[in-house]
């Protein structure tokens, strides 16, 4: 396959000259070590055991191993440094001691909190139908429609958008590497976070999770099906987005009368690896539309969140997207035809609630468009290749 510009690699080199500190996050196995290497030589790995030492001996120590008093502008790269417990004042000791000429590149898997002063966060996740079809940063949200290569749209289907299995293209390698990065989650990233008693309920809760990406959360039955407490679900569900195994789209309440609050919906990080047809396009689309609200607001254009809409009538909108706490756009998701998602009626219905500006009715199986889908503001039949096209 061609070789694809990441998005990602393009704002760190972007950001980079105007912080002094970068914090790039992003599940396991997404690419975060290859772009990090690409930004210097001067390249620190937690998980390296001579590594390690190194960091514990304290920040004069790997100024003086990486040789920065003679430096005069470098960037220095910590890879994998959430797994050392007190990587925070680490971090702030080695910037005293090295002062403002080094730039230094954090990797994490998530960061949680607020961000230090001149530091920047830049969010990595996997390969989506937009990176495919366009190179460069984009200057506004919404990009003119682009095609993506029939290829590249079946790979994305088919393999998911991490970046192993979407370059192999090859249906065992990719049933391998779901089993191994599963395994290593719990095995390897899981101990640098929290300490859980029985890593295999753990494992068993992402088999049960893996199995209902799409769907909600009813965290009394899996603490029936686990027998633990249902705070313990909650606490490990909670766990599991902090490794990025899946994350959760809450529902969007305001305004809309009878409105459900407290249910979430789980997704996958990997739609790949979800089974059912019907589940997997929702979690494609669910991975494509978090990307681009991460991604839009990394690069300030706002304040962007992903919701859905349902209320105690059973009427649901599988996704509304947010712009600085206002709705912005509805997407209901369909495979074949529009007949097989939500009634026009409740996606309009919806709209008028939530005043958003847009609504989508969605087609997986509908064939590429030229035609502006934010040009329409009427709720309106879309291909999903063109309005995910013009997302990031």
């Amino acid at each position: 396959m061609r070789e694809l510009v990441r998005f990602h690699d393009l704002l760190l080199r972007e950001r980079l000259p105007h912080c002094r500190t970068a914090f790039v996050s992003g599940p396991a196995q997404v690419g975060r070590t290859t772009s990090c290497k690409a930004l210097s030589t001067r390249y620190l790995d937690w998980d390296d055991v001579a590594h390690r030492l190194l960091i514990l001996k304290g920040p004069e120590a790997v100024a003086k191993h990486l040789d920065l008093d003679r430096s005069r502008e470098v960037t220095v790269v910590f890879d994998n440094l959430q797994g050392h417990r007190g990587w925070k004042d680490f971090l702030r000791k080695f910037q005293l001691r090295c002062s403002s000429r080094v730039r230094v590149v954090v990797t994490l898997l998530s960061h949680q909190g607020k961000l230090p002063s001149r530091s920047s966060l830049v969010r990595i996740n996997p390969w989506t139908v937009g990176e495919c079809a366009r190179k460069g940063l984009v200057a506004t949200p919404i990009e003119v429609p682009a095609a993506v290569s029939e290829e590249d749209w079946m790979a994305l289907l088919e393999h998911g958008g991490f970046p192993e299995p979407f370059r192999k293209r090859d249906a065992r390698f990719t049933q391998r590497w779901h089993a191994r990065r599963q395994t290593d989650l719990i095995d390897h990233a899981l101990p640098r976070l929290a300490a859980v008693r029985d890593p295999s309920l753990l494992q068993m809760l992402g088999l049960l999770l893996s199995d209902r990406s799409a769907n909600p959360i009813v965290y009394s039955d899996l603490s029936r099906q686990l027998g633990v407490s249902v705070d313990t679900v909650t606490r490990w569900v909670g766990l599991l987005v902090e490794l990025q195994y899946g994350f959760c789209v809450r529902p969007w309440f305001s305004g809309v009368p009878k409105a459900l609050r407290k249910e979430p919906r789980w997704f996958l990080r990997d739609w790949s690896a979800v089974l059912d047809p019907s589940a997997r396009m929702r979690t494609l689309v669910a991975c494509h539309l978090l990307k681009a609200v991460e991604g839009w607001t990394d690069l300030g254009f706002g304040r962007f969140e992903l919701r859905y809409v349902r209320d105690k009538l059973q009427r649901e909108v599988d996704f509304l997207v947010l712009r600085d706490r206002k709705p912005w756009f509805l997407v209901a998701v369909a495979g074949e035809s529009p007949r097989g998602g939500v009634a026009p009626s409740v996606l309009g219905h919806f709209q008028r609630v939530t005043r958003a500006r847009h609504a989508f009715h969605m087609v997986m199986a509908a064939a590429f468009s030229s035609a502006d889908c934010f040009a329409l503001e009427e709720p309106a039949v879309v291909s999903a290749r063109t309005l995910l096209s013009q997302l990031l």
